[in-house]
């Protein structure tokens, strides 16, 4: 549209009465042009999320899974290796005998074995001079003694064991009551 149209349009409209229509004024057919691609816009906005926020999901989810197949693995192992290790307690209970009967030269096999299960997580409990505790001892003889009523272990009659801190086999014990 040239200059002299537009004052030619702009005069047309004062003689009826109405406003010029303001040279960047949009047309009609450009403001539904222009809702037509807000509507677009914001259909693939929220497609563009709802992707994204299915995408966060499943990341999450894998995460999870990674975490518990890790730590399923994790106790598979630890319960072969205390298989492994409840399979070897009766060699160390054979040392202990034979320690015990005097043939010195088993001691040191019976060491080595407790050291190399030590570092797997294996510890012998405690339980001479103790209290009675039956989720770590097996009471299997009670002697009288004139006492404050306390349960004392006064003989260890068979080692228990620990593995990572749980009791793998009770002790059995001798203990004093009162």
């Amino acid at each position: 549209m040239s200059d002299t149209e537009t004052e030619l349009d702009a005069a047309a409209a004062e003689a009826v009465g109405e406003s010029p229509p303001a040279p960047d004024d949009p047309a009609p057919d450009d403001l539904v042009e222009r809702a037509e691609l807000q509507s677009q816009l914001d259909a693939v906005t929220a497609e563009r999320d709802d992707y994204l926020d299915q995408l966060q999901r499943q990341r999450a989810e894998f995460q999870n899974y990674r975490k518990r197949v890790e730590a399923e693995r994790r106790q598979q192992v630890s319960a072969g290796v205390s298989r492994l290790v409840e399979s070897l307690l009766p060699v160390l209970d054979g040392c202990d005998a034979a320690t015990a009967q005097g043939h010195s030269e088993v001691a040191a096999v019976g060491q080595s074995l407790m050291v190399a299960l030590g570092k797997a997580g294996l510890e012998r409990i405690d339980s001479v001079g103790e209290p009675f505790d039956p989720t770590q001892h097996e009471a299997v003889t009670i002697e009288e003694a004139p006492d404050d009523g306390r349960q004392v272990v006064t003989a260890e009659l068979r080692s228990g064991f620990r593995f990572d801190g749980r009791v793998l086999r009770a002790a059995m014990v001798q203990v004093s009551a009162g």
